[in-house]
């Protein structure tokens, strides 16, 4: 196994020969660093650079950020999930202005009493911004050390973690520190991969524990998550006019203020048209008879989440007359324009669904 001399060696060779040409690292900002962290966590470089560019553009400072309403950052966030990611980053933004006076905290330690800012997001924070050597660990770096050091410690195991830190720590070269930190999440991410690494020409491969030892299939150890279960969606698209009825959705789930039509649950993908009647007079609706569609099927649509699969079929409904004053109190729902509609934050079933009819 390599010493940590060559192994710092090997990768801050390695880096700027291969290294992408990103934004993010042409900036020592804490808080574009931030933003950067916050977009990518569990999002592609390829997806998240577009959401990155508009958040700088759209809110320069943490300051712009921290006054915008919170519906607005989640339409500017509409299509990169997990949205709990984009209300955390809205209120730490909202924290570093009240509490900080509009400056991140510049050490690690500062960093990590920020909401939502967990100990890889520090670490990256505050060795890219402020040169702190303290290592970051991520997926790619369990990865790499993983196989590196022949580490068979389950990585989904939270008690795993102390042990894969200490490693990374030791072998962190303290005056490149920053440097280092993107160097072994790079090499994680184009070089040590985790399907079909480039051992062939890895610069690692004489002293790598994995590959002297045929195990670079094998790992890192990872725990299987339980099988994502099945959840049917029926969504009442009640019309009127030129006007949706939709309502914010203020449960507290993982779609909390973003919105969507009028939805029921139920254990089968498909719903009979006299159920959905039932369903449409439940929210105060009369069917307008002069306009019901042919009988043709719902538009369906599939959307799959970290541990759940989701099936939503949308019901078009043509209303005789606007939801009553009582029904909409009850419900929650509004009528919206198309023009409001598109301003609107949506979870991304109900953006496709609206591209798909429009």
């Amino acid at each position: 196994m390599p010493t940590p001399t060559f192994f710092a060696a090997a990768l801050l060779g390695w880096y700027p020969r291969h290294r992408r040409d990103l934004p993010w690292r042409h900036t020592r900002d804490p808080y574009a660093i931030w933003l950067s962290e916050v977009i990518l966590q569990q999002t592609r470089v390829a997806q998240g650079m577009p959401y990155y560019l508009d958040f700088l553009s759209s809110y320069p400072t943490v300051q712009d950020l921290a006054a915008a309403p919170e519906q607005e950052v989640l339409r500017h966030w509409q299509g990169l999930g997990y949205y709990s990611r984009a209300r955390n980053m809205h209120h730490t933004a909202q924290q570093v202005v009240r509490e900080f006076g509009g400056q991140f905290p510049a050490t690690y330690a500062g960093l990590r009493q920020l909401k939502g800012v967990g100990p890889y997001t520090a670490a990256a924070i505050a060795s890219f911004a402020f040169d702190e050597a303290v290592a970051v660990l991520d997926g790619n770096v369990f990865r790499v050390l993983a196989r590196v050091f022949g580490l068979h410690s389950d990585i989904a195991a939270p008690s795993s973690r102390k042990e894969f830190q200490a490693v990374a720590d030791q072998h962190l070269p303290p005056a490149h520190a920053a440097e280092f930190n993107q160097a072994i999440m790079e090499f994680g991410a184009l070089q040590c991969t985790p399907a079909k690494p480039d051992c062939l020409f890895c610069p690692l491969q004489s002293q790598c524990w994995a590959f002297q030892h045929g195990q670079v299939a094998l790992l890192p150890v990872k725990s299987k998550a339980k099988a994502a279960r099945t959840r049917y969606f029926h969504y009442f698209v009640l019309r009127h006019g030129e006007e949706l009825y939709l309502k914010e959705r203020l449960s507290g789930d993982i779609w909390q203020g973003l919105y969507d039509f009028a939805l029921a649950e139920t254990d089968a993908a498909d719903m009979p048209a006299a159920e959905v009647l039932r369903h449409v007079e439940a929210l105060g609706g009369v069917l307008d008879t002069r306009r019901v569609a042919e009988d043709r099927p719902a538009p369906t649509l599939k959307h799959v989440l970290s541990h759940q699969k989701l099936e939503a079929r949308f019901h078009a409904v043509e209303l005789a007359a606007e939801l009553p004053a009582a029904a909409l109190q009850d419900t929650g729902l509004r009528a919206y324009s198309a023009a409001e509609i598109e301003e609107l934050p949506k979870p991304v079933l109900i953006s496709n669904y609206l591209a798909k009819v429009s």
